[in-house]
């Protein structure tokens, strides 16, 4: 996983931090071909609050609809686990990506002015929810 999404990231989550994502309050999605992790997804829940922590396709299969397939599984799993809502956070410049959560119903909430970093300086995250009906 942290291979892949040093592939897919300017600035990935450190392989702490994704150890860090196998405890009781997550879960983990991968997405195989040939056998091989091709992507992962990453559910943080508790209660009825759950947040996709990160969704990562390794670049070269990327494009083939396995960012879609994953977002599907998160949700999926978080309506079964009873989540009211679900949150993200996604770079400004993650244009495909926001599409692809708008096309799913999330909303954007907010912004992080200058929350990630990037090669020459700062960029936003945008915030963004999906609220399942009760």
């Amino acid at each position: 996983m942290a291979h892949i999404a040093s592939q897919a990231h300017s600035h990935p989550m450190s392989l702490s931090t994704i150890q860090s994502c196998f405890g009781n309050l997550y879960k983990s999605f991968g997405v195989y071909l040939a056998d091989e992790l091709q992507g992962f997804a990453i559910l943080h829940q508790i209660f009825e609050d759950a947040t996709l922590m990160d969704i990562c396709i390794c670049p070269q299969s990327q494009g083939a609809g396995l960012g879609r397939f994953l977002l599907e599984k998160v949700i999926a799993d978080a309506k079964e686990a009873k989540a009211e809502t679900l949150f993200l956070e996604v770079r400004s410049s993650g244009v495909a990506a926001i599409k692809l959560y708008l096309r799913y119903g999330f909303k954007e909430t907010g912004r992080r002015k200058g929350y990630y970093k990037t090669a020459d300086g700062s960029e936003d995250a945008i915030l963004m929810e999906l609220h399942f009906n009760s």
